[in-house]
């Protein structure tokens, strides 16, 4: 066992093959569609990529962000040149999944465009309820790939810039990460309000 968890490939690994086996404990008691697994199954990725980035975002907001002043100086170079950057790499590809997934559910589905237009094209309320979750998830994509991460790159160091410009790339990756923070709680809503309340 120690073999598995030891190794986080070897972890990421088990726990496919756990769901796989929970995949055939369901299809041999109710058998499953073509059309219906692949609905399940790219909504399972949506759900997998969204708690990848939306948990990352948590991090950084709950923990990373707020704690930095209590690290010695000298350490936060490790913060800056290890932590940070693997922890943006999942948390921008994390955003992308998330919503190349969700699109793909709401296609599969044929719910794209009645959510896309907050469902004033057929005056449902689901479709309201999960195209205003969808919108926000697109803002919030949209601010991690052209905003946080620009900027994140200028504050870490990734690219070269003056000290000014360094502080205020910071300060507006810091911004845009608090207010995709704020956007999560009500994009949340939406989304399982969409699938429970309606």
């Amino acid at each position: 066992m120690s073999a598995i968890l030891t190794n986080l490939r070897n972890t990421v690994i088990a726990g496919f093959i756990l769901s796989v086996v929970l995949f055939f404990m369901y299809y041999a008691m109710q058998g499953y569609g073509p059309t219906d697994f692949g609905v399940f199954f790219f909504r399972w990725l949506h759900v997998l990529s969204g708690v990848m980035w939306i948990g990352l975002l948590w991090y950084f907001n709950f923990v990373q962000i707020p704690n930095m002043p209590n690290i010695p100086d000298e350490q936060k170079p490790a913060i800056g040149k290890v932590i940070a950057p693997a922890a943006l790499w999942w948390f921008r590809w994390g955003a992308m999944a998330t919503i190349a997934t969700g699109l793909i559910v709401a296609f599969m589905n044929d719910y794209l465009v009645e959510a896309l237009t907050l469902g004033l094209m057929d005056g449902v309320a689901k479709h309201t309820a999960i195209g205003i979750g969808m919108w926000l998830g697109i803002i919030m994509w949209f601010n991690v790939w052209f905003v946080i991460w620009p900027n994140q790159k200028k504050a870490l160091g990734m690219v070269e810039v003056g000290a000014e410009e360094k502080a205020a790339a910071a300060r507006t990756a810091m911004l845009f990460s608090r207010t995709n923070t704020l956007l999560s709680f009500p994009m949340l809503f939406a989304m399982v309000s969409a699938q429970n309340l309606y």
